[in-house]
C-alpha cells in the first residue's frame, strides 16, 4: 500500500513531499528518498530499519512465518508480534494489566488476514542493507526510537551514517518501537523544532499575540529537560533563515 501511494505521488507529479514512516514504512521511505532525492523535503522516521536482519531476527521472523502459514493468527503469533513492537511497560505482567493500546492492537490483529501478515513478515525478513544508500540522502531527517526497541541499534547506526548537520536522534525512555502509540507526546516538541527549519512554524513578533502552547518561547526551561520530556534529545541542527 505504501509503495502504491509513493508511485501515485510520482505519477500525478506532486511537488516535494515530507515523509513519515514507522519501522518497515521508514525503511521503504528511506529507500524512496535515496532514489528520488529531489522529491523528498524531509524524513520523520520512527524506529527505522536500515540494515539486513540479524541472524536472531531472521530466525525469530522465520518462526513467526511458519506459525502464520500453518496455524494462522494464533495466540502465540500475537504475543510474538506484540513483544517485537511494544515495551514491557505497556504489555503488562502478573500485577499490572496490559495497556489499552496493546489490547487494541491485539484486537486489530484478529481482523487481519493471516496470509497478508505472513507476506509482510517474509518480505521484511528478506530486506537488504541500506547503509550505502544512506550516503545519498540530502534531506533533513528526524529519527525517533524507544530505548527498549528491538530496532534501537539500527536507528543509532542510521544516525551515524547521515550528515550530522541535518539529522537528529530522539531516544524515548521506557518505550518500545511504536513511539507513535506508546508516547506520542514525546514527539511533539522535537517535531516542532524540526518543522521550524522549513519555515512551517514562525513565532509571532508581538508579545501580546497568542502563541502555540508548544512554542519554545512559552515553555518553561524546566519542562525541556530530558527527565520532564521522557526523552534523550540529541541536538537538532538545521539551517533557519531569519528575516530581519
Amino acid at each position: 500500500m505504501l509503495l502504491y501511494r509513493l508511485l501515485t505521488i510520482w505519477q500525478i507529479r506532486l511537488g516535494s513531499v515530507m515523509c513519515f514512516g514507522v519501522t518497515a514504512g521508514a525503511y521503504i521511505l528511506t529507500l524512496f528518498a535515496s532514489k528520488y532525492r529531489e522529491r523528498v523535503l524531509g524524513l520523520i522516521l520512527v524506529s527505522p530499519l536500515c540494515k539486513g536482519p540479524t541472524w536472531t531476527e531472521w530466525l525469530y521472523s522465520k518462526v513467526i512465518s511458519n506459525l502464520l502459514y500453518y496455524y494462522g493468527m494464533c495466540g502465540l503469533v500475537k504475543e510474538c508480534l506484540l513483544q517485537r513492537y511494544f515495551s514491557k511497560e505497556v504489555q503488562g505482567f502478573s500485577e499490572l494489566p496490559e495497556s489499552d493500546i496493546v489490547q487494541a492492537c491485539r484486537s486489530l490483529l484478529d481482523q487481519r488476514q493471516s496470509m497478508n501478515v505472513w507476506r509482510f513478515v517474509q518480505t521484511m525478513n528478506q530486506r537488504y542493507d541500506l547503509t550505502e544508500q544512506l550516503k545519498l540522502l540530502q534531506c533533513r531527517t528526524l529519527i525517533f526510537v524507544g530505548e527498549n526497541s528491538q530496532f534501537h541499534a539500527e536507528a543509532v547506526h542510521m544516525t551515524s551514517k547521515l550528515d550530522r548537520r541535518y539529522c537528529a536522534l530522539v531516544e524515548v525512555q521506557a518505550c518500545g518501537s511504536l513511539v507513535t502509540e506508546e508516547q506520542p507526546h514525546a514527539m511533539l516538541i522535537p517535531m516542532e523544532y524540526f518543522f521550524m527549519g522549513y519555515g512551517m512554524y514562525r513565532p509571532s513578533q508581538l508579545d501580546c499575540s497568542p502563541r502555540s502552547p508548544l512554542s519554545p518561547f512559552c515553555i518553561s526551561p524546566d519542562l525541556l529537560s530530558p527527565e520532564s520530556m521522557g526523552v534523550k534529545l540529541k541536538p537538532i541542527k538545521t539551517r533557519v533563515r531569519l528575516e530581519v
